[in-house]
């Protein structure tokens, strides 16, 4: 009975993670859509710059406050630590990990100092194959490496949920950490955990995090990217 309850929790809070990113379709007709700044700063020479390219978790989706979303949330903490770090939002609803490789040329025409890749839900959700996956995830590193070689990267992992098939959810899963270790760089294992099936941490259509929700999100990213401030 207990395997059972546990196996129910973990399909729900997997079930979130897969559609989290595609219900917020891509209604982008213009570059100039995507949200640029998580928060508002007044940034000097000394300043740096960390970058969050995503989906629909990056941009905050459905909060009323784009501030709210966890690279914001992030920005405070950053703030409060009197850190010279200036946060870039570059979330876009909908996007997968080809649509993040068609855009990241022009993302890039800034500096990036530190560079934080969330995409690949989308991809789980339309059961793209993880070798694609995989390499348009590769392609975007490659291009940031070769345009920033000396930026720090961080990847944050997703997963699907076991119905759509036990070798595509491990092999899924698999794709994170393998490139984390291929590239060297720095992985958050699970982007969504604590939030991901906690009906209070969730917006009214179950899926994207609330406010709340996104202030724990931003905790498993700051475990990860404190260290490299």
């Amino acid at each position: 009975m207990l395997s059972s309850i546990r196996s129910s929790k973990i399909s729900g809070l997997l079930l979130a993670l897969f559609v989290i990113a595609g219900c917020g379709q891509n209604t982008n007709s213009s570059k100039n859509d995507l949200v640029t700044t998580a928060t508002q700063h007044t940034v000097n020479t000394s300043t740096k710059t960390i970058l969050f390219f995503g989906d629909s978790l990056t941009a905050g989706y459905g909060l009323d406050d784009p501030s709210a979303a966890f690279p914001g949330v992030i920005q405070t903490k950053i703030d409060s630590a009197k850190l010279p770090y200036s946060i870039v939002n570059a979330g876009l609803s909908g996007e997968t990990t080809a649509d993040g490789k068609s855009r990241i040329d022009w993302v890039l025409k800034q500096k990036v100092d530190i560079f934080v890749l969330e995409l690949g839900a989308n991809d789980g959700l339309r059961g793209i194959p993880v070798k694609e996956t995989t390499a348009n995830l590769q392609a975007i590193i490659d291009k940031v490496q070769a345009k920033y070689p000396n930026a720090k990267l961080v990847l944050l992992g997703m997963q699907v949920p076991p119905n759509m098939g036990s070798d595509y959810a491990s092999g899924f899963k698999a794709i994170f950490p393998q490139i984390a270790a291929k590239n060297k760089i720095n992985l958050v294992p699970f982007l969504l955990q604590g939030v991901g099936g906690v009906a209070e941490l969730n917006q009214k259509d179950g899926i994207h995090p609330t406010a709340a929700g996104a202030k724990i999100v931003a905790g498993n990213v700051w475990k990860v990217l404190r260290p490299l401030l």
